[in-house]
């Protein structure tokens, strides 16, 4: 194992259940969709934008195999997310 694959590992482990299914959706999608919605993610993980927006944070401060960048506000915080 890598240290950036060991490293990804234990932040994993620190995040919330909120956080590891929304970083899960994110890498599920991530292939085809550079944007994101904190609304939509919400409509799909059953969460509101509020904490869609609330856990994001910690994705993004966590040292992951994605980039997480606040990146728009109308009608709903948007997200850019790369790999």
């Amino acid at each position: 194992m890598s240290a950036t694959t060991a490293s990804a590992a234990g932040d994993q482990l620190t995040l919330s259940e909120k956080q590891r299914r929304i970083l899960g959706h994110l890498r599920e999608h991530a292939d085809t969709q550079t944007y994101f919605k904190s609304r939509l993610i919400g409509d799909e993980l059953d969460l509101s934008a509020k904490e869609v927006g609330s856990n994001m944070t910690a994705i993004q401060n966590s040292d992951m195999d994605l980039d997480v960048e606040k990146w728009g506000y109308s009608s709903s915080t948007t997200w850019k997310v790369t790999a």
